[in-house]
């Protein structure tokens, strides 16, 4: 009887202790705090967010030259090439007879020397280019610049920071070689037919301002004679109206191709502002865009005309930043996270947020590197709460177990069953 009588009673103050802390754990107003049961949290790391447009693009010669020719002046005789020829700058494309060669002779001689000039005048123009950009690493503030580069930089030197102006010193210098690359090609296409015309007293022949492949041959003689796709590769696509929000020339682009095993890198070069068709109601608009790709000075495999692309285009990155998985952020007008503190709270720190992407979310203000976060913050009823987190039996040691006193084990033993 008196062994019945100790189980009866230490199973009725069971129930009543487990029934008082039920009782006070769900009483409105209570002062018994409540748990939460943290099982998935996350810390603040230093990452890169990258914020992209992802569409579908098409494989394109870079450019496609027309050469024309005047029936009027000029009397045809042969075409020297064929379509699908590979041509390279100064290759004959077709012959023709004049009775003004002399003239023709000293129009091409003129527009020799304008296109040396040029090439001098931008030779001129780089040097000085690069003695200002040395002036300023290694003294800004003295730094002195010409005033026809100050002109053609199109930026005020003296409200802007040092990076921004060789930036845009290394954009110009780009641009001019460029140019430059452009008349050299045209110097060599001129001196070409100059040679022509010494050689021969009634033949001229039109040679190719550029290296690629002929097109079309149009053997009417209708203008364009001869259209010669460029031999260097770009990307084409369209963006939908959202995405010219936020597209702009320049921005860099990532492609991937399925036959191929490295991505291709480039900037947009091109975007029309009028849509590819005719805008109408009932229509969504689609803006063509060009895209050059970059060999950075290495063998690349050949790219196959008309291939697909998956094509990403970075409209804003941001790298090293503190960062945060999306969801860990409670999205309210005030925006906050929950930090898990050493002590065992979590506590409610408020945020100030930048970029979002890629399920990341930067934090321009908030916890540091390294802090941990709770997941899911729409969980916590209120701050300041006590949380506990899942055994991970994989981990419990049984030595650790045997060093609780036996008032710990049934401490331990009773939170593990009242705790919310």
């Amino acid at each position: 009887m008196k062994g019945k009588w100790k189980i009866t009673a230490v199973s009725v103050a069971s129930i009543v202790l487990i029934t008082v802390n039920i009782y006070l754990i769900e009483k409105k107003e209570s002062k018994v705090e409540r748990t939460v049961f943290v099982e998935n949290w996350s810390k603040v790391k230093k990452d890169t967010i990258t914020e992209t447009i992802q569409t579908k693009a098409i494989v394109k010669p870079a450019e496609v030259h027309d050469i024309y020719f005047d029936a009027k002046k000029n009397d045809f005789r042969k075409f020297l090439v064929k379509e699908g020829d590979v041509v390279t700058a100064g290759t004959s494309l077709f012959e023709f007879t004049t009775t003004e060669l002399d003239a023709l002779k000293a129009d091409l001689s003129a527009e020799k020397t304008a296109a040396e000039g040029e090439i001098s005048g931008i030779d001129q123009y780089i040097a000085k280019l690069r003695a200002y950009q040395g002036n300023l690493d290694r003294d800004p503030d003295k730094a002195v610049i010409d005033d026809s580069v100050k002109q053609k930089l199109n930026i005020d030197i003296t409200t802007s920071s040092s990076d921004l102006i060789k930036s845009n010193i290394e954009q110009e210098m780009y641009k001019q070689e460029l140019e430059k690359s452009r008349l050299n090609e045209k110097v060599k296409m001129l001196s070409t037919q100059l040679s022509s015309i010494e050689t021969q007293t009634s033949a001229v022949e039109t040679t190719s301002e550029a290296d690629g492949i002929v097109k079309n041959i149009n053997k009417n003689l209708n203008n364009p004679i001869i259209s010669i796709a460029s031999a260097n590769m770009g990307i084409e696509g369209y963006f939908s109206e959202s995405e010219m929000k936020k597209a702009k020339v320049g921005m860099t682009i990532k492609a991937s191709v399925p036959d191929l095993k490295k991505e291709l890198k480039g900037k947009i070069s091109r975007i029309h502002s009028y849509p590819a068709e005719e805008p109408t109601l009932t229509k969504d608009n689609r803006f063509p865009f060009q895209a050059m790709i970059e060999t950075e000075g290495e063998e690349t495999e050949p790219l196959l005309v008309g291939s697909k692309v998956n094509l990403s285009v970075i409209t804003n990155e941001k790298a090293g930043v503190p960062s945060v998985p999306v969801g860990a952020v409670q999205q309210t007008k005030k925006p906050h996270v929950y930090k898990l503190t050493k002590k065992g709270y979590l506590d409610k720190q408020y945020v100030t947020l930048g970029l979002k992407a890629e399920g990341k979310q930067e934090l321009i203000k908030g916890p540091a590197v390294g802090d941990a976060i709770l997941m899911e913050p729409e969980n916590v009823m209120k701050n300041h709460s006590h949380f506990i987190t899942p055994v991970h039996f994989e981990q419990v040691k049984i030595k650790t177990y045997k060093t609780f006193t036996t008032r710990e084990k049934v401490r331990y033993l009773l939170l593990g069953v009242l705790e919310k």
